[in-house]
């Protein structure tokens, strides 16, 4: 890549041969060619059958996330954006760092400029990265994180409403909250205030880059300690929904996976779970469990909320009436990690044995539950798995031995010996 301070040369391959913008959400399809989701989308919904670049018919008209592109493109993306603001900075010493945290405070008590901050921030966001000692000794700066807290508070005064100001305030915070003590207290007295903190979180999600996005789903799911809290970042008007649109299998895995670990945290109460299984939460994590090529992380987490939300009427309902989460469900099961297997079986459990649901019942045995259930019984998984597998069983009334047996007839006709 050639840069200098009027151009900027984009590699070619990062642009979608349909609109020649660079890729937000690379996807491929079958003929191997990558294009933007938005664009192909457009592209097949107007009944074209064809790949736009080379014109084959296409035999499927399905497209799978290109990670990999993505994730260049990010990389790329953030060194253009970090030469522009001139971030390739030396780390400063403590005494800078003292004095450049003094500087903030003052500027909070004045109102000055926020051009002078967003300096000092970056050069403390460099500072930060450095180390865990680096962060530490931030963390125990009397009133350093209560000054960022304010500036992530005032988004609606002056420059703070600037997208790149925030995200360093964002990224800054999540690298040195939970080293402080007291940021339990800190983030309560945060919530409850109405700072406006919340609203700042928010913008960050829809229009901040990877990176300060995932610093912000970790910075609430670091201030959802306690049922109140919870409920706040629940109730905050468009964060929930916000939250959902980053669990889709287009984004980055890392930011998937702390978007998850957040819901996951949050989704104690049947008030949220109910809210959640509203705006389509079933649907989502449908699609990522049946995703392949998913992580076992974001996999155990997946299964994970959807456990969490089986525990609910309403969670139970939508689950049983996705035939397809179903019988991913069932996919899972086995040869994942015992976590998944664990996840996948009490949800089964809960919609087939404990409410009896025959809608999951049938979506079950269509994928061949039952064989599975019983080939996990044969291997070491918990006592608590072991049980729920046998209370499955007598739901489909499967004799153990026949089925067994019905199974080594099946592999020895297969074998060549």
């Amino acid at each position: 890549m050639v840069r200098d301070d009027l151009y900027i040369t984009v590699p070619s391959f990062f642009r979608c041969p349909i609109s020649l913008d660079v890729m937000k959400s690379p996807v491929s399809l079958c003929t191997g060619v990558t294009y933007d989701r938005s664009s192909i989308q457009r592209w097949l919904d107007n009944g074209n059958n064809t790949c736009p670049a080379t014109m084959q018919v296409l035999h499927s008209k399905e497209f799978v996330p290109n990670r990999t592109l993505q994730r260049l493109i990010q990389i790329w993306s953030d060194s253009v954006r970090n030469n522009k603001t001139g971030s390739a900075e030396s780390t400063p010493s403590l005494e800078q760092v003292q004095d450049l945290i003094k500087e903030l405070q003052s500027k909070t008590r004045d109102g000055n400029s926020n051009k002078p901050i967003s300096e000092s921030l970056s050069k403390i966001v460099t500072f930060a990265r450095e180390s865990e000692e680096n962060r530490k000794f931030l963390a125990k700066m009397d009133g350093f994180i209560v000054t960022l807290l304010q500036f992530l508070g005032n988004a609606s005064d002056g420059a703070c409403k600037n997208i790149d100001f925030l995200e360093q305030v964002v990224v800054v915070l999540e690298l040195v909250l939970s080293k402080n003590e007291d940021h339990h207290k800190l983030t309560n007295s945060m919530l409850k205030s109405d700072l406006g903190c919340l609203a700042s979180l928010l913008h960050v999600l829809q229009q901040g880059r990877t990176d300060s996005r995932i610093a912000s789903v970790r910075i609430l799911e670091t201030v959802a300690n306690d049922a109140e809290s919870k409920l706040l970042i629940a109730e905050k008007d468009g964060l929930l929904s916000e939250m959902l649109k980053l669990i889709t299998p287009e984004n980055d895995p890392a930011l998937i996976e702390a978007s998850l670990r957040c819901l996951i945290r949050i989704s104690i109460t049947k008030r949220v779970k109910s809210k959640l299984v509203h705006l389509g939460t079933i649907k989502t994590l449908a699609k990522l469990v049946s995703d392949s090529s998913s992580s076992v992380t974001v996999t155990e987490k997946v299964l994970k909320l959807l456990e969490t939300m089986s525990s609910c009427k309403e969670g139970r309902w939508e689950i049983c009436e996705n035939r397809v989460c179903v019988e991913a469900l069932v996919q899972r099961v086995l040869k994942v990690s015992s976590a998944t297997t664990e996840h996948a079986v009490t949800i089964l459990w809960s919609v087939c044995y404990l409410f009896r649901d025959e809608r999951a019942q049938e979506a079950v045995a269509r994928a061949n539950g039952p064989t599975k259930i019983l080939l996990l019984m044969q291997s070491n998984c918990s006592p608590s798995v072991r049980q729920m597998s046998a209370d499955l069983l007598k739901i489909f009334r499967v004799n153990s031995k026949s089925c067994l047996s019905s199974y080594h007839t099946k592999t020895t006709h297969i074998m060549p010996f």
